[in-house]
């Protein structure tokens, strides 16, 4: 009998869109070669409001790529999108009919970017029920997340790092006495240019470069209004390479990926942007480079407890040879142009392979071999 996939996507993050187009390619992944006998996906949709969708409503958001707008409607006839608009209750429900319920779903793989998807909210939800999934745990993913926490756990292991501060929103919008004293600080420890970024969202939102003081001044209002937690970071002239992980006790490291672009960073609309981005894979380093980025990459999959599958993004200083680690994204995308599949095609593994090797070390890691 075919295994009965969860594919859960969507989401309230920035990144609810992308959700979407990395479930499609999941789920055309599930439905070719051996994985069509071996598993039934079973669509499950987190709208915007946090409602949840199952049956004809997700697998028409599925098959379109496009989310519900806000009114409640969708992209085609829905007449019974109400009925099924509220039922997470059916998720504790055992011997339920419905497609959620526990007891018909074998393992759940969770496609969600961002906030409430791979920060470890929705890891928590699933270990609190007992139910195996794909990814990382609950520790890996909120790690994962939180650049801040991410950073102290880089230092514990002796991972080089760009210099940086993290800030609080309280100190942001203190009174006019305080706030210029925190950017002369800023000032004097980082220097210019610098980033600034929200602790804890994804794919570079709220993210903004500073040359001057008025522009560090906005960029940390605007990052304030996304998290109460702000980390900002001393710029560096630099490559920047992706190596992607893939394991649990005994990760492996794919072939090197090099992002390159023309803006001034790696911004929202360049990573998902078709042709934003030049993806060099293999990345042209020197082998004694690669092997201590690979090397780098274990080790800080390592440092954060994570699971299943990791990307982990470097600063590489060519004029230094100087190789520092930005961070690790713990649910990478799995959109045509998303790094994490595309080095493991170079590395010798297709994307369907890909995806039925992370079901199954989901499976391991909760004791459920497939």
């Amino acid at each position: 009998m075919a295994m009965r996939v969860g594919l859960l996507f969507g989401g309230r993050s920035r990144e609810h869109e992308v959700s979407i187009r990395s479930a499609q390619a999941i789920a055309q992944a599930l439905t070719t070669g051996s994985n069509q006998d071996k598993y039934k996906v079973v669509p499950v949709h987190i709208r915007k409001d946090g409602s949840w969708l199952s049956g004809e409503a997700a697998q028409k958001v599925l098959d379109s790529g496009q989310a519900l707008t806000d009114d409640g409607t969708d992209i085609g006839e829905l007449p019974e999108l109400a009925g099924l608009a509220h039922r997470l209750p059916n998720l504790t429900t055992a011997g339920s009919n419905s497609d959620l319920a526990m007891s018909s779903i074998d393992v759940w793989f969770p496609v969600m970017h961002g906030p409430n998807g791979e920060d470890g909210t929705i890891q928590g939800l699933f270990e609190l029920m007992q139910v195996p999934y794909v990814g990382c745990g609950v520790l890996g993913s909120a790690l994962g997340m939180d650049k801040l926490a991410m950073k102290s756990a880089f230092a514990q292991v002796g991972l080089p790092q760009v210099k940086y501060r993290g800030v609080t929103r309280a100190e942001i919008y203190s009174n006019p006495c305080i706030f210029p004293k925190l950017c002369d600080d800023l000032e004097a420890d980082l220097g210019y240019p610098c980033f600034v970024k929200p602790a804890n969202l994804g794919s570079s939102v709220g993210i903004a470069k500073a040359t001057t003081r008025q522009e560090l001044e906005a960029a940390l209002d605007n990052a304030a209004s996304y998290d109460r937690r702000v980390i900002v970071e001393a710029g560096v002239v630099a490559r920047e390479i992706e190596c992607s992980i893939l394991g649990n006790d005994h990760p492996k490291a794919s072939v090197l990926g090099e992002t390159k672009f023309s803006t001034d960073f790696y911004d929202y609309e360049t990573k998902y942007k078709a042709g934003g981005a030049e993806l060099l894979i293999p990345s042209p380093v020197p082998e004694e480079v690669r092997d201590r980025l690979q090397s780098m990459a274990i080790t800080a999959f390592r440092a954060v407890d994570a699971a299943g599958i990791s990307r982990v993004d470097f600063f590489y200083i060519e004029s230094t040879g100087e190789l520092l680690i930005n961070e690790i994204n713990t649910m990478p995308g799995f959109t045509a142009t998303s790094m994490y599949p595309i080095m493991w095609k170079a590395s010798g593994i297709k994307f369907p392979e890909l995806v039925d090797k992370l079901i199954q070390l989901g499976l391991e890691r909760t004791g459920k071999r497939g």
